[in-house]
């Protein structure tokens, strides 16, 4: 091999782009009950041997000395085992043969002895030798999905395979399994066309699969039986869904799921367009965002669009920053959904609490330290009885304020008022779990420096208490700047608790 990996690749600049030919034709083999043969001792006949796991065939694995893993696997499964060295009869009736010894002298006269037997054969890592390719395969029996890339970029396939199993729903293959029941009463009882075609897209996206998705039998097949009995127009539904702090990838998968399904999208102002943009293309997107000083919709407005999106048979999913139960004025939306008699549920998020502490590796609780956690707004601050959660930062607990920048001096005057130490450490994040994020350490007493900084214009985080000394400070911004000779120590039991975990 040339030393210069340029000089070794300059013929790969020849290959041709553009081509949508395939040089094999996608299939699927009937193997239930059937014998389908490997061969090999080593990790790839295991894999294999795994992989046909996931069917009904009779597996067959012909190793005359395997390793201890396909050894032991093979016991597990209680698989035949044949302990020979390879020879014909051992693949005559099979279906398929799988060829792994790594051996490539045995892998020619193996597959050579399969083609003579007129049986498929794959040979792994040998192209060439194929009849036929191990595609990477999404399970969800009798629902298949199959890769493949001729044999050409096996991990390609495997992310491939890895993104759509994460989109579709882990009780899919339930879902099609009923189908397959009602398929002869809606043959019977529904005429050919418009009829069937509304009743099997209410099915695969209404309340029976809903009631599928959550594990209910029951109420998927009474929502079945009352969609054959009395056909109509698609139900609305609507789906409350948290579309966590803002990071993309830390969308839940049912979130995403529930994007993808859903025929309008409403969605609040702190939603980045990224997470919108994963639902479907066709999808009306309404913003009834809201900020601070400017509500393009009221609440109210909001719960009525709801119920008259839901009224006119629409699949709404209304996405909210964080989690929507968590200051995302849910149960206000829930009612009005409850009262007008439209189905819902709730997609939980990640909140943003959560996704701050993440981002300065801060313990929400602290063993021996912090034991409780508040979450809290602060706006509550204003009157003249100290409010409950107030208390408990005095005893320990570590205090979560959303939207705390507008607070933070009424925040602190009232905890230092209230005898918590103005030495009690605090982190304040903003845009959290965002690539702009901006991160600070300081003091209870620095926090009223917050309401004055005029650089902070994205969603504020401010976490109090004794747990936050075991963040990881170095990667965040002093809040107040002050002489290193008097910035306040950690507490001793707080720094021996943190180095002692």
């Amino acid at each position: 091999m040339p030393d210069n990996p340029s000089l070794f690749l300059r013929g790969y600049r020849s290959v041709a782009f553009g081509s949508a030919s395939l040089s094999v034709f996608p299939a699927f083999f009937r193997i239930r009950n059937e014998v389908v043969v490997v061969v090999g001792d080593g990790e790839e006949a295991l894999n294999k041997a795994r992989l046909l796991g996931q069917t009904s065939a009779l597996i067959r694995i012909v190793s005359a000395n395997p390793e201890p893993v396909l050894a032991e696997y093979i016991a597990g499964q209680g698989l035949e085992h044949v302990t020979e060295s390879f020879k014909p009869a051992h693949i005559a009736s099979a279906k398929l043969v799988f060829v792994a010894t790594g051996d490539e002298d045995t892998d020619t006269a193996v597959a050579a002895e399969a083609r003579r037997q007129h049986i498929p054969v794959n040979v792994v890592d040998r192209p060439e030798l194929c009849d036929f390719y191990t595609p990477a395969i999404v399970n969800r029996a009798p629902l298949a999905i199959a890769i493949g890339s001729e044999g050409t970029g096996p991990v390609l396939t495997q992310m491939i395979r890895a993104s759509i199993d994460a989109a579709l729903s882990p009780r899919l293959g339930d879902l099609a399994r009923l189908a397959n029941a009602y398929r002869p009463a809606v043959e019977k009882f529904l005429p050919k066309g418009v009829a069937r075609r509304l009743f099997w897209r209410s099915f695969f996206s209404g309340d029976v699969a809903r009631g599928v998705d959550r594990g209910d039998q029951a109420a998927a097949h009474t929502a079945a039986t009352r969609l054959l009995n009395e056909p109509s127009a698609p139900q609305g539904y609507v789906w409350l869904v948290g579309a966590g702090p803002g990071a993309e990838d830390l969308l839940t998968l049912r979130a995403q799921r529930v994007l993808m399904e859903a025929d309008v999208i409403v969605h609040d102002a702190l939603v980045p367009e990224a997470i919108i943009a994963m639902g479907r293309r066709d999808a009306e997107r309404l913003s009834v965002g809201k900020r601070k000083g400017c509500h393009s919709k009221s609440q109210d407005e909001i719960n009525e669009l709801l119920v008259e999106l839901a009224r006119e048979g629409k699949r709404v999913a209304r996405l909210k920053s964080g989690d929507p139960l968590v200051y995302g004025r849910a149960g206000e939306e829930m009612a009005a959904l409850r009262e007008a008699g439209i189905g819902f549920e709730i997609v939980p998020g990640i909140t943003s609490a959560f996704a701050a502490a993440a981002d300065m590796e801060l313990p929400l609780t602290l063993r021996g330290v912090a034991s409780s956690l508040v979450f809290t707004t602060g706006h509550d601050m204003a009157g003249e009885i100290l409010p409950d959660w107030a208390r408990l930062a005095l005893s320990g607990a570590t205090i979560a304020v959303y939207m705390g920048s507008s607070v933070a001096a009424s925040v602190a005057a009232r905890l230092m008022g209230a005898g918590l130490h103005e030495d009690t450490a605090v982190a304040v994040v903003e845009n959290a779990s965002r690539s702009d994020r901006r991160m600070f350490h300081g003091l209870l007493k620095d926090l009223p420096a917050l309401e004055t900084r005029g650089d902070l214009s994205g969603p504020v985080m401010v976490v109090i208490g004794d747990a936050v000394a075991g963040a990881a400070i170095h990667k965040a911004e002093a809040l107040a700047l002050r002489r290193p000779d008097i910035a306040a120590p950690v507490p001793s039991r707080i720094s021996a608790r943190v180095s002692n975990e």
